[in-house]
């Protein structure tokens, strides 16, 4: 039907174009459009009234207690009270992690004499920690978490041992240092 409409268009043009608007059409129109000498109007400042700045104000402190209580609980549920599952081995678990420390702190002593015997020692006791942390982020989702408490305690232990036969070490090295240097002082 539209093919045959578009014949008939195009047959019976001229008769279409025959009739053409009044030119006071075309001015009655120009009237009722605005005219273009006048400026374009400025956009008002918006303003916001007390009232709606206040409860904007306290919807965001609300939010963002809540946000804070969230996190705070969050954190609280990753920290494992120890004491509560063993208080033995909480005692203990302060007490290697204490003497660890101080140990450390000795062995701080060879960083500039002996860069490289320091750096192994490090790496040790490095592989060390990184194994009782596994086993610390563990102690939270285990079945059996007295069982991961005792494996901590005892990585805390060798731990502890290994750093005192380092200690030892490092005691000799000494001791032959300051041999060497009587020796050669005796010369």
């Amino acid at each position: 039907m539209s093919k045959r409409l578009e014949e008939f268009i195009k047959m019976n043009r001229e008769e279409f174009d025959d009739l053409e608007p009044s030119a006071d059409l075309w001015a009655r129109i120009e009237m009722h459009l605005p005219s273009q000498e006048t400026e374009p109007k400025k956009r008002e400042a918006k303003t916001f009234s007390l009232g709606f700045v206040l409860r904007v104000a306290a919807t965001v402190i609300v939010v963002m207690g809540i946000s804070f209580i969230f996190y705070v609980r969050n954190e609280k549920r990753g920290t494992i009270d120890l004491a509560a599952i063993n208080p033995v081995y909480a005692q203990q678990q302060i007490q290697y992690t204490s003497q660890i420390e101080t140990k450390r702190t000795e062995l701080k002593s060879i960083a500039k004499s002996d860069p490289q015997l320091y750096k192994e020692f490090t790496d040790e006791i490095a592989q060390m920690e990184s194994t009782y942390k596994d086993m610390n982020n563990d102690l939270a989702t285990s079945p059996n978490q007295e069982r991961v408490l005792r494996a901590m305690i005892r990585n805390l232990e060798i731990q502890t041992q290994v750093l005192n036969q380092q200690l030892k070490v490092v005691e000799q090295m000494n001791n032959m240092k300051k041999e060497q240097k009587d020796d050669v002082k005796n010369i």
